[in-house]
This record gives C-alpha cells, sequence and structure tokens, in this order.
C-alpha cells in the first residue's frame, strides 16, 4: 500500500481492510513509519520510535475495532510499561513506565499497534509544543506556525497522515486547541466518562481527560467506547449506554436550541476569520433546522481563568515538587516560575479556588436548562506562529533573579508572569470552562482562513452530551466534509 492510499481511509476503514484481507497491519505499520520518519525533520512529531515493537506486534494476532491500525501515543499520562515517558521534560528523559495505564491497555485491547510517542510541552502546561528537550513542533498546514498544545504531536502527525487517529489528553483546551489548529475532530470527554487508572484516580481535580485527534467523527465516536468505563482505581462509575456512540451515530439527533457567545472578557476581539468562521458556523446549522441565538458569556470568564490558574499553577509546583531538587536544573524555566508561584498559593487560597469551580457548574447548569449546546471558536486566533509566545530575554532575567532569591512576592508582580500568561489565555479563551464544570465539548474543523489555515468550531454539551456532540459532528461532517482537505505535503 502506498501512503496516497493509505491516507484515504479513517483507522475504522483501516481495521476494515485488515479484517477482510485486503492489506496486513505490517502493511499499514511500514507506511505509517515511513511517512513519520518522512515527515520528523518538517514537523518534530514523533519523539519517542517505537519501530521495532510495532513491526513485531504486527506480526501478531491481533482482535478488535482497530486491529492492525497503526496508532500513537501522546507522551504524557499514557504510560507503556517499559517505554521512556518523558511528559516532555529533560527531568524524565530516562525514565521508564513501570506500568501500563488502563486507557493504553484499552487501545493495546482494541487492536491498535503503537508506533510511537508524540510531543508535549513540558508536563503538558502550555497551549502550545516547544518543549527545550525536543524543541518546537510544527504545524503540516504551515510549518512556521504550531499545532498547539499540549497535543501538539498527536495534532501534527494525524494532521500529516502519519496515523489516522492518536492519543491526547485535555486539562485547558489540549485537545481542542490542537484540532483547531490543526483541521482536526477533538473531543474533550466528561468528567469521569475515561479512567485516569491505576497510577491515578484523576487528573487535575477531574479538570483533565484522556480522549483522541481524529480526521473523522465516525472515529472519535468508536475511539470513545473502546476508552469510557470505569476501572477499579476510578472515584466514579460511568454509567452504561443502551448503545454505542459509533452506532448511535446512525440515528439523526434532535434539532437543538444552541446558545452562540463570540466574544470572551479574555480576548478584546478574535481574530476577523475567526468570527467569519463563527458566523458561517451559525449559517449551516440554521440550514441544517437548528435554532442559534447569540449570548453573552454564560460563566465569568475573568474568575474562572484565575480559578484554572491558580490550582493549575499548585499543580505544577506538585509536579516538580515530585522530580526533586537533584534535578531541578533540568527543569524549563517558564515551568519553574509556574511552580514558584503555586508553592506561594496559601492552602486555603487552593481551597477557596477549588470551590469556586462549583460557581462555574452552577453558571453553565443554568446555561443549559435554556440551550441544549454552547457554541463558541474554539481559539481566538488561527495557529500561531513557531516562538510567539516564548518568554523575551529581559522577562526571563527577571525570573532567574526572583527564582534565584526565592522572591515568590515579587515573581506574582513581574508583569511578564501575569502579561504573559493572559497573553498566552487571550488566544484560546473559550476551552476551559469545560474543564472546570466536567462538560463534554468537541472541536470540529468546519472552515479555513483565506490562507489556507484550518479553524475550529467548539460546542460544549451538558453531563452525559457526548453523543448529542457526536451526532452533531457527523451532520456537520456530512453537510461541509473535511475529511479529503489536506495540508500540503511535507517532509
Amino acid at each position: 500500500m502506498k501512503f496516497e492510499e493509505y491516507r484515504r481511509y479513517d483507522a475504522l476503514g483501516l481495521a476494515e481492510l485488515v479484517r477482510n484481507g485486503e492489506v496486513t497491519s505490517g502493511e499499514l505499520v511500514e507506511v505509517a513509519l515511513a511517512r513519520a520518519h518522512r515527515t520528523h525533520a518538517a514537523l518534530n512529531a514523533v519523539v519517542q520510535w517505537q519501530d521495532d515493537d510495532a513491526r513485531s506486534r504486527s506480526r501478531t494476532a491481533l482482535s478488535g475495532p482497530f486491529a492492525g491500525v497503526p496508532f500513537l501515543l501522546k507522551d504524557l499520562a499514557q504510560a507503556q510499561a517499559g517505554v521512556v515517558e518523558t511528559a516532555g521534560s529533560r527531568a524524565y528523559r530516562d525514565a521508564r513506565a513501570a506500568e501500563t495505564d488502563t486507557v493504553v491497555q484499552r487501545w493495546l485491547g482494541s487492536g491498535l499497534v503503537v508506533i510511537g510517542r508524540t510531543a508535549v510541552p513540558e508536563f503538558g502546561a502550555k497551549g502550545v509544543t516547544e518543549s527545550d528537550l525536543f524543541g518546537p513542533t510544527r504545524n503540516p498546514w504551515d510549518t512556521t506556525r504550531s499545532p498547539g498544545g499540549s497535543s501538539g504531536g498527536s495534532a501534527a502527525a494525524v494532521a500529516a497522515g502519519v496515523v489516522p487517529a492518536a492519543g491526547a489528553n485535555d486539562g485547558g483546551g489540549s485537545i481542542r486547541i490542537p484540532a483547531a489548529y490543526s483541521g482536526l475532530v477533538g473531543l474533550k470527554p466528561g468528567r469521569g466518562i475515561v479512567p485516569c487508572g491505576p497510577r491515578f484516580s484523576e487528573f487535575f481535580h477531574g479538570g483533565a481527560v484522556t480522549g483522541v485527534l481524529t480526521r473523522s467523527v465516525r472515529d472519535s465516536a468508536a475511539m470513545l467506547d473502546v476508552l469510557r468505563g470505569s476501572d477499579p482505581a476510578a472515584p466514579y462509575v460511568t454509567p452504561t449506554l443502551p448503545d454505542t456512540h459509533l452506532s448511535a451515530l446512525n440515528t439523526p439527533g434532535p434539532r437543538l436550541r444552541i446558545g452562540m457567545q463570540s466574544t470572551s472578557a479574555l480576548c478584546d476581539a478574535p481574530d476577523p476569520e475567526v468570527v467569519d468562521a463563527l458566523r458561517r458556523t451559525r449559517t449551516l446549522l440554521v440550514d441544517l433546522g437548528h435554532v442559534v441565538e447569540d449570548v453573552p458569556p454564560p460563566v465569568d470568564e475573568e474568575a474562572l481563568a484565575r480559578d484554572f490558574l491558580l490550582p493549575w499553577f499548585v499543580n505544577v509546583a506538585s509536579e516538580v515538587a515530585a522530580i526533586g531538587s537533584a534535578r531541578a536544573a533540568d527543569i524549563e524555566l517558564d515551568t519553574m516560575v509556574m511552580a514558584e508561584l503555586g508553592r506561594r498559593t496559601t492552602a486555603v487560597d487552593h481551597d477557596a479556588a477549588l470551590a469556586r469551580w462549583h460557581d462555574h457548574v452552577r453558571a453553565l447548569s443554568d446555561f443549559h436548562r435554556r440551550f441544549d449546546l454552547l457554541l463558541t471558536p474554539t481559539t481566538a486566533t488561527p495557529a500561531p506562529r513557531i516562538g510567539e509566545f516564548a518568554t523575551s530575554g529581559p522577562e526571563r532575567l527577571g525570573a532567574r533573579a526572583a527564582l534565584a532569591l526565592r522572591l515568590g512576592s515579587v515573581l506574582a508582580r513581574v508583569g511578564a508572569v501575569e502579561a504573559g500568561v493572559m497573553r498566552n489565555l487571550s488566544v484560546v479563551p473559550f476551552t476551559q470552562a469545560a474543564n472546570l464544570t466536567g462538560r463534554p465539548a468537541l472541536s470540529v474543523p468546519l472552515f479555513r482562513t483565506a490562507s489556507g489555515l484550518p479553524v475550529g468550531s467548539h460546542f460544549v454539551a451538558p453531563p452525559g452530551g457526548e453523543t448529542q456532540l457526536l451526532r452533531l459532528a457527523r451532520e456537520l461532517e456530512e453537510a461541509m466534509p473535511w475529511f479529503d482537505v489536506t495540508p500540503p505535503n511535507v517532509g
């Protein structure tokens, strides 16, 4: 099989070819590996290689809905026993996983063949994938631009056709942001739907979840069927569905009442082409029979940003503390700044921020009493240029001085910290609410800018709304097909 033919199929389509004996898993793996290596210099998407393991597994008897299909794991919170998991950090560059995470067990049980691991920013703490360990990952639509983060390596690989789907996770938009920047489908499941075991009960107080990046809605549905369901370490029991998400796509969904938010308190003015894509999404929805109404932001976005960032910094501080002082020099400066801010946060302030998450839950609950879904842009701009959000030289000098003197209170006042954080959030102001409130959310690549960059349309559903999101996404996919719209050839 040649790459041009391989690219024409989604993961379910490739699995069907293997099942029917039209191609072997080994042939698919060779195409995927060749594509991964060919695009590596241009994209830097794959950072851990498992060529021999993949070839060996492809020769075994595999079963499941994705039997024989090549797949990539994200190099963060998707551990495979015996394989290095760096989390994008020099501190973990030699750290081999002792056990396999539940989600990886389920992917392997579905018959997928892991060919490697994809790039992430250090600890997944940024919306772009530019770690000191591996360098920047680039967007196949325009290699001067980022595919986003933290699932940027997975997004670049899927968009470039290395694999039809790849592992991802999302603690503030890390599935949906790369999906928007890279022209992909990105579903963030709701809280408790996908397990975090056996190492953890939940990530980021339930705000972070595991999922995938795909090119087709049916792949996203089938992948959720593979992943969903509690494990013995889970703090929640996942409800049993009467049907699979994949089979639910065969039944048209009801006409929906959708509230559309086009502005954000965190962003003075979204890019005009992003606004245009949102308006075109609205027109498409209305043409399909849905009701769309303009709404103000349903949550207090500035308060939500603060309540997101404070626990985020504490989470980073915990990660750095686990590494220990002996390897502190291996940690990136920006990460150390976040960790220092987290260390200087009192337990009372941290607990109060987490308690306020419920205020945002109540606000979105009130919204969903009136509307089935919330529609926003996924991001406020198209994909940013590589290095656009890098900390400047003067900011780095000030941060280093404050860290050296352990002046956490000074760090909190360094203009670089507040300005830098808000600068990053201002381009992705729409995604964090779904994380803090545990709602499922999805980005679909309906439109592109005049220069061809993808723009995402973002929907947030109430708890249990994964099927509703997938049905609507399938309807939009049929009305405005995107699968065959691919980036320029790279590599």
